[in-house]
């Protein structure tokens, strides 16, 4: 399972999805966890209402399953979790390392139900019949 940070110093989780300078992405699973890549956005991020400045972030993160973000704008929010990505806001910066530790506890554990599906997204293509309706005239 892929993971993303949202983050201004690739240290913590401290920035707001539309407006970091980097997103981190980390592969995990019940043996631990490894960095993946670094995704730079330089500079010109500062607010001016152009939802397509999201459309680089959302490429970065299409095949990770949960996103962390300082905050992420309603918008935003729903195009992350059209592409089956969890988002979880930080409420005060918290260091990447701590929540990677955290979460592999909670793996190795009994995930909650919205872990477990996330962890989900990376296994094997599943067919729900039931959203693939087919009627016959």
């Amino acid at each position: 399972m892929k993971i993303a940070f949202a983050t201004q110093d690739k240290e913590s989780v401290n920035a707001h999805f539309g407006w970091a300078k980097h997103i981190l992405v980390y592969e995990m699973d019940a043996d631990g966890y490894r960095f993946v890549q670094s995704f730079d956005f330089g500079d010109k991020l500062q607010e001016d209402g152009d939802e397509d400045k999201l459309a680089p972030k959302l490429d970065a993160i299409h095949d990770c399953a949960i996103l962390y973000v300082a905050a992420i704008g309603g918008s935003g929010a729903a195009r992350v979790v059209a592409l089956k990505i969890h988002p979880i806001k930080v409420p005060q910066p918290e260091s990447i390392s701590e929540i990677l530790e955290k979460l592999q506890v909670v793996l190795n554990g009994t995930p909650p139900p919205w872990l477990r599906k996330a962890l989900q997204k990376d296994s094997a293509p599943s067919f729900d019949f039931e959203d693939d309706e087919v009627t016959h005239g």
